[in-house]
């Protein structure tokens, strides 16, 4: 049976759960670059982290699932290493996977909304608005995260309907009004450097950036934004260091 990009990445992160052998067939051998930077690099690599888990082993929910020309990313929930929210993407050519990114952290509990990393719509809608809603979300990062226009945001945000699902922020344009003051109170930071990716299939849309976080740390932040009618109505996000390159076990870099 012939099956998708979408649908191998997807059976081979559930086969850390399930001990399947088969979606490990998916990865091209010969070409697989690990930018997980706590993996050796390679087939060998992820063999490795397979041959050492825990006694109770690994799991692993695909949460939502979309797919961009050759690239696929996951919003998964894991127990890996301990409990996990997780991106994952994936590239591919010639239907075999040749590269894996991702971003992970602890899972933590429901925000001031009541809302978890995990929860939300997971159906992709208005795929022939991917290229737009991408263009929509790329000027957001720019405008607001980067160049940090603030009196942008209702461009990019419906004010009305927007839903947050970072831990420590509430919904709306208050609460993220809220947050962001409350890093400047602090003398804390968020310090998006340079966006590497923008994915997205229909109504989601996946940002990976590079900049610095709280009191300056060199971190990856990987946002999840989900859009209704050309403006961001949804947010998921993972904020994770980038140790030190003395610590990093490939040479292929957190991008």
């Amino acid at each position: 049976m012939h099956l998708s990009n979408k649908e191998k990445a997807i059976a081979l992160i559930e086969s850390l759960q399930t001990g399947s052998p088969e979606p490990i067939g998916y990865i091209n051998p010969e070409k697989y670059i690990q930018h997980n930077l706590a993996v050796g690099d390679g087939l060998a690599g992820f063999g490795a982290v397979v041959a050492n888990a825990p006694a109770g082993g690994f799991k692993a929910e695909v949460i939502r699932a979309c797919e961009d020309g050759d690239y696929v990313f996951l919003h998964t929930k894991y127990d890996f290493f301990g409990p996990k929210a997780g991106f994952d993407v994936f590239r591919f050519e010639d239907g075999l996977i040749v590269e894996h990114w991702d971003n992970l952290a602890e899972i933590t509990p429901p925000n001031p909304s009541g809302r978890t990393q995990f929860d939300g719509p997971a159906s992709i809608e208005d795929l022939d608005k991917t290229a737009d809603n991408k263009q929509v979300v790329a000027n957001f990062v720019k405008d607001v995260l980067q160049d940090g226009k603030a009196e942008l945001l209702t461009n990019y945000l419906n004010a009305s309907k927007y839903l947050q699902h970072n831990s420590g922020i509430a919904d709306g344009l208050d609460g993220l009004g809220a947050a962001l003051q409350y890093f400047a109170a602090n003398n804390l930071v968020m310090i998006y450097d340079k966006v590497h990716k923008v994915l997205g299939e229909g109504n989601f849309v996946l940002t990976m950036s590079e900049g610095k976080f709280g009191t300056g740390d060199h971190v990856a932040f990987y946002d999840l934004f989900r859009l209704e009618q050309g403006l961001i109505v949804e947010h998921w996000d993972i904020i994770e260091p980038i140790p030190a390159q003395a610590d990093w076990k490939n040479a292929n870099g957190k991008f």
